[in-house]
């Protein structure tokens, strides 16, 4: 004899994420389970958040939709006459704050687009049926367990009240990706050569926000057998999550513009796989100049010039004298560096941001007199720019920057 399905095991399954499908004949119509499961959703967001849903810009989408949700289900008496029962929480007092007039005044589509309900559900200001669903009823946003817990953790953000810690990193991520020394990626499923893990101390791209992952807790283990874990996850907006790495994940994957932001060296710098940017090998070159500019000779042993390039160097400043961005005199190569598969643009201006607080400011006229600002000399000693070079190779310079006070490179905070 079967084992009856008891409300227990529904209760487990639903836990699990399992959606089942009731041999009973339904209880309700259609209609009514679409207005009772849209209840139940607003409920949980108070449970959660100890609050009613507000409407506000600076609101979470899904707030905003709860918030309009639950001012037209206090308008629509019979909607309202059914939920009645499971209002324990008061939510069907409209507060003092509701405005009635303001949802008598919109129109069908302005409330239609608030709802997110599809336009041709044939909903009406007044409290019409018709042989379409209508109104509040057809809710796009009823969805299945696990995808109502994922959205919900990610949705249910609070103030990082030590925001001021992480502001600098984001201002850095996006000056950084503004030079092309990171870039992005579309964060994508497990294949044979990506991997969609996520780690401490990366950034991400979700829902128009830039998110760091600050803490990444213990492992843990989810009732599907997959591991998982708990993360702090900073956003740029100023809000902070303590959501799962798999719900991270998942948002990433759902969200079309999600993206995953490269590490300062991953990709941008070093790759076996060439782009038009690309050259096979390159050198990193270390000038020094022998102009007679009253600057330069005051600092002559420190002043250099650092680029990158692909040609042979003697080739290259054969015509400096003539090149303000030589200061339009002759010069010597104090240092050369080889390195292999590395994109030269990208490199080089990763290396003068690093040196960017000894960046010399001169003016040098060129042979037609104009002036120009050459942007390419450091006062940077020589055995610093060594130092330098094997940062770049061990794939740690992007967590560096000069000081000018020690004339040392020292690790970001």
């Amino acid at each position: 004899m079967a084992k009856e399905f008891t409300d227990e095991d529904d209760a487990l399954l639903a836990e699990l994420g399992v959606e089942v499908e009731s041999k009973k004949a339904p209880a309700r119509s259609p209609r009514e389970e679409r207005v009772i499961a849209g209840f139940e959703e607003i409920q949980r967001f108070v449970e959660q958040q100890g609050r009613a849903p507000q409407h506000g810009e600076n609101r979470d989408i899904f707030e905003r939709l709860y918030a309009t949700r639950l001012e037209r289900l206090r308008v629509l008496p019979d909607c309202k006459a059914l939920i009645e029962p499971l209002d324990h929480q008061g939510l069907l007092t409209a507060d003092p704050g509701f405005d009635v007039a303001r949802l008598d005044q919109m129109d069908d589509d302005a409330l239609l687009a608030e709802l997110e309900v599809a336009a041709d559900t044939g909903l009406s200001g007044s409290n019409k049926t018709s042989d379409k669903t209508s109104d509040i009823t057809n809710l796009r946003h009823v969805r299945s367990s696990a995808e109502k817990r994922a959205a919900e953790e990610i949705a249910n953000r609070e103030s990082c009240a030590d925001f001021e810690t992480f502001r600098p990193l984001f201002a850095r991520v996006q000056q950084e990706l503004k030079d092309e020394i990171r870039s992005t990626r579309k964060f994508v499923k497990d294949t044979g050569f990506l991997k969609a893990d996520i780690k401490q101390g990366e950034f991400f791209i979700l829902g128009g926000q830039t998110a760091y992952v600050a803490e990444l807790g213990e492992t843990l283990k989810a009732p599907n057998g997959e591991t998982d874990a708990r993360l702090r996850v900073i956003f740029s907006n100023g809000t902070e999550s303590n959501l799962l790495l798999r719900s991270l994940q998942r948002a990433l994957y759902k969200d079309e513009a999600g993206r995953r932001i490269t590490s300062p060296t991953a990709g941008p710098l070093f790759t076996n796989q060439s782009t038009d940017d690309d050259e096979a090998s390159g050198t990193i070159y270390v000038l020094r100049s022998k102009s007679q500019h009253p600057v330069v000779t005051a600092n002559r042993e420190v002043l250099h010039k650092i680029g990158v390039t692909s040609g042979k160097l003697e080739r290259r400043f054969t015509n400096a004298k003539l090149d303000p961005t030589f200061l339009m005199a002759d010069v010597e190569i104090v240092a050369s560096y080889e390195l292999y598969n590395i994109n030269r643009t990208r490199l080089e201006k990763l290396i003068h941001r690093v040196f960017e607080t000894a960046r010399l400011d001169i003016e040098i006229r060129d042979r037609f007199d104009k002036p120009v600002t050459p942007r390419e000399w450091f006062l940077v000693p020589l055995f610093v720019i060594d130092e330098a070079v094997e940062k770049i190779r061990d794939e740690t310079i992007g967590d560096y920057r000069y000081d000018l006070e020690t004339a040392s490179l020292k690790k970001r905070v």
